[in-house]
């Protein structure tokens, strides 16, 4: 059984979570002011970027097939790309989605980044809650199979490949009402062993009575763009605010970094179960 429904929401949540964080890209005097006011972005509509993208790609091919396809996913891809390059795209997904776009097999396209290793950064992370809300009613081995799968596309690194998992792995037992130390449970025994896990368990034993600043320090905020410095703070931060999606998006963008990507990541998360604030809904660019 699938669950498009909570696909559905984890989307519209990751969208605006994603929306929301690329307008906080300012000056820093401009953002430290709009952090400490909680000053919501003005000038709507909030474009969304590539995270948002792939993840219509992601949800499409789930919808069509109940599973990943991996040649249809890296179609759409492929074909999303083409149409609106400018979506925020990074210098590795560029150049992958490019050879897709043109029609070139995924995996040597995978492949073929960083002399043959494949990217470890968090783009097959930030669009994989939608995949685990849509399988929540299955086997969490086939949550890991089929996040393994989506992430193969773009993804050879095992790192980037790990990164995926464990948000499609938390996704799934967010969705299931899981309490929060069997989601940490779960999510490190199923994370390939890594740098990736390593900063998930760190994350798990830095407990929630500190600010997402701090945890930013000890874990990253994405700002290398890497699986390793992004799922932990964001994965982090979901869990610490889960019960409230607009506190969760303040929290992950006051640290900062990749602040999209990581908003994009918490909002997949907080989102399956939580309502959306209506006015930043109703900003967002529509999907």
């Amino acid at each position: 059984m699938s669950s498009p429904f909570l696909m559905k929401r984890s989307l519209e949540g990751l969208s605006l979570g994603d929306a929301f964080g690329e307008r906080f890209f300012v000056r820093d005097d401009v953002f430290a002011t709009a952090i400490k006011l909680r000053r919501v972005p003005a000038n709507p509509p909030w474009r969304w970027t590539d995270d948002t993208a792939m993840a219509l790609s992601l949800t499409e091919t789930l919808d069509k097939f109940k599973a990943v396809n991996s040649d249809d996913f890296a179609k759409r891809l492929g074909e999303r790309y083409a149409k609106e390059p400018a979506r925020g795209y990074g210098a590795g997904a560029h150049e992958v989605l490019g050879h897709l776009s043109r029609g070139a097999p995924w995996k040597p396209s995978a492949q073929a980044l960083f002399e043959g290793a494949g990217s470890k950064g968090n783009g097959a992370a930030m669009r994989v809650a939608p995949l685990g809300a849509f399988f929540s009613e299955e086997p969490l081995s086939t949550v890991v199979e089929e996040a393994f799968r989506s992430a193969s596309v773009t993804h050879a690194h095992a790192e980037g490949q790990a990164g995926a998992v464990a948000i499609a792995v938390a996704a799934s037992l967010i969705a299931r009402h899981e309490e929060l130390a069997n989601i940490w449970r779960h999510v490190l025994a199923r994370t390939p062993p890594g740098a990736t896990r390593d900063g998930l368990s760190n994350a798990s034993r830095l407990g929630f009575d500190v600010p997402s600043t701090h945890a930013a320090q000890e874990l990253g905020n994405g700002s290398k763009v890497l699986s390793e410095d992004t799922v932990p703070f964001s994965l982090w931060c979901a869990l610490k605010h889960l019960n409230d999606y607009s506190e969760a998006l303040w929290a992950t963008v006051a640290a900062g970094g990749d602040r999209d990507t990581t908003c994009a990541i918490v909002g997949g998360l907080v989102g399956i179960h939580q309502s959306l604030p209506a006015d930043w809904l109703s900003a967002r660019e529509p999907l």
